[in-house]
């Protein structure tokens, strides 16, 4: 699914024609510390971060066919309140997207990915993965995630990448 709305430029600043496959890469909201609940669900303000980010993004009109997260809680629970506000129904998991998992298997299955995807993982793995489809080396810093943050990166014709833009919770005026 190619959505066209998410390069509005009177909503987000965007370069590139939004016509070519894009990724959102997210990373989960704010969770408990391991003291609090060893399983790190979301807290509240957590689940309150994501679904403004979601909702904010469901009005550009972004969609995707589906949504890969890390086998971690917090992971999951933020796809899950993304794919109710989206309308998602495929939602997968992967080890692949855990904090310390090796970018180069993300960077290789984009590869043949031609549909727009979502991934929800962690720190440090997502800012690798940016790093290493932009960079080609994975320990340059480019992007700073924040928890419930999105960036939306674009693959051109020649299978380059370029960050389009990002989105933090806080930046999302209340209605």
């Amino acid at each position: 699914m190619h959505n066209e709305k998410c390069n509005h430029p009177s909503t987000i600043l965007a370069i590139g024609d939004g016509r070519l496959m894009k990724l959102y890469l997210v990373q989960h909201g704010e969770a408990k510390s391991k003291e609090e609940d060893p399983r790190r669900p979301l807290t509240d303000r957590g689940r309150e971060d994501v679904k403004r980010v979601a909702d904010f993004i469901a009005k550009l009109g972004i969609g995707v066919d589906r949504i890969v997260h890390s086998t971690k809680l917090r992971a999951r629970q933020t796809a899950e309140i993304i794919a109710r506000e989206l309308h998602i129904e495929r939602m997968e998991e992967s080890d692949a997207l855990n904090p310390l998992a090796d970018p180069n298997v993300w960077a290789s299955k984009l590869k043949d990915q031609e549909d727009d995807l979502m991934l929800v993982g962690h720190i440090p793995h997502l800012s690798k993965l940016v790093s290493l489809l932009i960079t080609g080396r994975e320990d340059e810093e480019i992007a700073r995630f924040t928890t419930g943050g999105i960036f939306c990166l674009e693959r051109n014709e020649e299978g380059r990448w370029a960050i389009l833009w990002a989105l933090r919770p806080d930046m999302i005026i209340a209605d």
